[in-house]
């Protein structure tokens, strides 16, 4: 009997039992469950929240996502997921507002700085203008 090759592998053909050998003289297989690998813990974002509460604490975002940081890992450490996941996400909107806000503060003080100085020079033109200096008399 010829097997087509689309019917996929051949099987192990099966034996009969020996006469007088019952299922219970036979090996037993062991069946191991396997299950998936459990979910990675949620992030807390402590370290950008301390840096962010060290080096940019506009309108104190950095120390309020510094205190949510914190409270997403004790849930963390206490198996509390949903509630990590919770306090770990508004750390992380508190640290891309107050990141925002620095950006925005640094450019503002560029464009400030440079005004100012164009501003100052444009002054002292017009100064030198009127009352030119004449140098040492």
């Amino acid at each position: 009997m010829e097997r087509s090759l689309s019917a996929g592998p051949a099987l192990p053909p099966y034996e009969p039992l020996v006469e007088g050998l019952d299922m219970e003289g036979l090996p037993r297989s062991v069946v191991v469950p396997v299950e998936p690998p459990p979910p990675p813990p949620p992030r807390d974002h402590l370290a950008w929240s301390l840096g962010t509460a060290l080096y940019g604490n506009v309108c104190c975002l950095g120390f309020l996502a510094l205190v949510f940081s914190v409270k997403s890992r004790d849930r963390k450490v206490l198996g509390d997921y949903s509630g990590a996941l919770s306090y770990g996400s508004t750390a992380k909107y508190l640290n891309i507002a107050a990141l925002l806000f620095n950006v925005f503060l640094v450019i503002l003080l560029i464009a400030l700085l440079a005004t100012g100085t164009i501003t100052a020079m444009n002054f002292f033109n017009r100064q030198q203008e009127y009352h030119p200096f004449g140098g040492p008399t």
